[in-house]
């Protein structure tokens, strides 16, 4: 498993991962509104960097190839798949609330 310290560079592939997470998902569903673009670039961004480390180590575990990536890759991809994740999992909150609320109206 991958030493995660305080490195600089692991931050800075946190952050990238971070930010290519959140833009991507911006991308995949285009947002109706520049407040709604923040919101959701933001949530991603935040999910990305909190999330990041343990994500990436999920994802190598689980595909078997942790001993094949550097903790800089598993930082970087793992920052971008919590990140991206993130708006799809709000997304799909803010469905269910919108029913519920619809239903007990």
């Amino acid at each position: 498993m991958a030493d995660f310290s305080n490195d600089g560079g692991l931050w800075a592939s946190r952050a990238l991962g971070a930010s290519a997470g959140a833009a991507v998902s911006l991308i995949y569903l285009l947002p109706k509104s520049r407040r709604e673009a923040a919101s959701r670039f933001f949530s991603g961004l935040s999910c990305g960097l909190i999330f990041g480390g343990p994500t990436g180590i999920w994802l190598v575990e689980r595909l078997g190839i942790a001993d094949r990536l550097s903790a800089s890759e598993i930082m970087l991809s793992g920052s971008a798949a919590a990140s991206l994740c993130a708006w799809w999992v709000l997304g799909v909150l803010a469905r269910v609330a919108q029913r519920w609320r619809a239903n007990s109206e």
